[in-house]
């Protein structure tokens, strides 16, 4: 195998690793109706099941797992916790009340917490940094690719089988996928890490206190940090109850509203992936601050579609409204990664992927479901079922202050990118 075709191979790999990550936590919730109706729990219980409890360890043990990533064999890390997180997803299968299953979701969360922070290093080492928005948009589909594969198989399998044995189905491939990357992917060489520590003098690993310095001294980074973290709160606070919206407002059932997420969603995040990664590398390849205005652009449209879907009263429109934000969404999927990439060190990247996902998802995972499921539970006694519609709307407009940050993080981030630039050996962050 040529080195052209084994990074292409790694990055369909790491593709489709990524998207068994994401597919459990989808899945969940297209199942929350019917976990709430066999174990006779509230909104605010399957809240904390699909918020806090899961992200809570899922956010904290991203940082470890990325420091060990940063001294570590990656392809390890990424074997041992897709297989950790297979077992465990396989298990929530086996769970008789909520207890028992908050605490198989937390070792699901472990499990998970090792994928992305390793996978981020592994392309950054991969890819230059004229190719590597395009390359972190390919890897970053394996988001829509789980959308399709969670709505479409999680749907039905529940329908056909019920919703234990849909998750513990959804736990086989990962263990194959675990074991292919043992087989065939290898550690490479991390060259830029090298060339970076030579130039600036440094012979061991940056300490974590160092490493928060650099990171906090960023205006850039510190804007992306709060930005990502607004967008995870409302975002997954959304996400996680749009299939139970659907179902309680516009009658869906679960294996028919899995085949119009599959499509909506999925065929969404697919177009509006590529899309982004090949303009970012293609229109506006070493235009950070350009990349970032457009994200901002983009939150800020979704805050819009997001408020008109709340509103729409046609199930049709709705959905339609649904394509149009999700399109958006995964748009500025590649340009926002590969800046962070490209924003800090070669020795930084996985801890500062971790350090992201941590605040991203200790808000926004862990708060951002529990709050929209306290409030559809506040306000059920004036609305019934409708208020889960009021609770999603209230959060809508959280997208609106997201797009202020990265508008921020837009007027530093050439100056600091140019100051990485002049500290790497041959003028550009590799």
């Amino acid at each position: 195998m040529t080195q052209l075709s084994y990074r292409h191979y790694l990055l369909g790999l790491l593709l489709v690793i990524l998207a068994f990550n994401y597919v459990d936590r989808l899945a969940l919730g297209l199942l929350l109706q019917d976990i709430k109706t066999d174990l006779a729990l509230s909104d605010t219980q399957l809240g904390l099941l699909s918020g806090i409890a899961f992200a809570a360890f899922y956010a904290v043990m991203g940082i470890p797992i990325a420091r060990w990533a940063d001294r570590g064999d990656r392809v390890v890390i990424i074997t041992i916790t897709a297989a950790l997180w297979s077992v465990m997803v396989a298990l929530c299968g086996t769970a008789t009340s909520f207890v028992q299953l908050v605490l198989i979701r937390v070792g699901v969360a472990i499990g998970e917490a090792g994928c992305i922070p390793p996978a981020h290093s592994l392309i950054a080492d991969h890819f230059d940094r004229a190719s590597r928005p395009r390359a972190v948009a390919i890897y970053m589909l394996g988001a829509p690719l789980a959308l399709v594969i969670g709505n479409l198989g999680a749907g039905w399998l529940n329908e056909l089988y019920g919703w234990r044995t849909t998750f513990i189905l959804l736990g086989v491939p990962g263990l194959a996928l675990a074991i292919l990357a043992f087989l065939t992917l290898r550690e490479p060489r991390r060259g830029a890490v090298a060339r970076a520590m030579s130039k600036t003098g440094a012979g061991t690993e940056p300490s974590m206190v160092a490493v928060l310095r650099v990171l906090w001294s960023s205006h850039a980074f510190r804007h992306l940090l709060v930005c990502f973290s607004v967008i995870s709160f409302f975002g997954y606070g959304l996400l996680q109850w749009q299939p139970a919206f659907f179902m309680r407002s516009f009658g869906f059932q679960s294996g028919e509203l899995g085949g119009w997420f599959a499509l909506v969603w999925g065929g969404g995040g697919l177009v509006g992936t590529l899309a982004g990664g090949e303009w970012a590398s293609r229109r506006a390849a070493g235009r950070e601050d350009f990349q970032l205005r457009v994200v901002a652009s983009m939150y800020a449209a979704f805050g819009l579609f997001s408020i008109a879907l709340y509103l729409s009263t046609d199930r049709y429109v709705a959905l339609t409204l649904m394509a149009l934000a999700t399109l958006g969404s995964y748009t500025i999927a590649g340009p926002m990664f590969a800046t962070i990439q490209t924003l800090v060190r070669p020795e930084m990247r996985a801890i500062s992927i971790a350090i992201l996902y941590l605040f991203g998802n200790l808000i926004g995972m862990g708060l951002g479901p529990l709050a929209a499921g306290a409030i559809s539970d506040g306000l059920r006694p004036a609305l019934g079922e409708e208020s889960l519609r009021y609770a999603l709307m209230f959060l809508s407009p959280g997208y609106f202050w997201g797009a202020w940050h990265a508008w921020r993080a837009s007027r530093s981030v050439r100056a600091e990118v140019e100051a990485i630039e002049a500290a790497i050996p041959g003028g550009q962050p590799a």
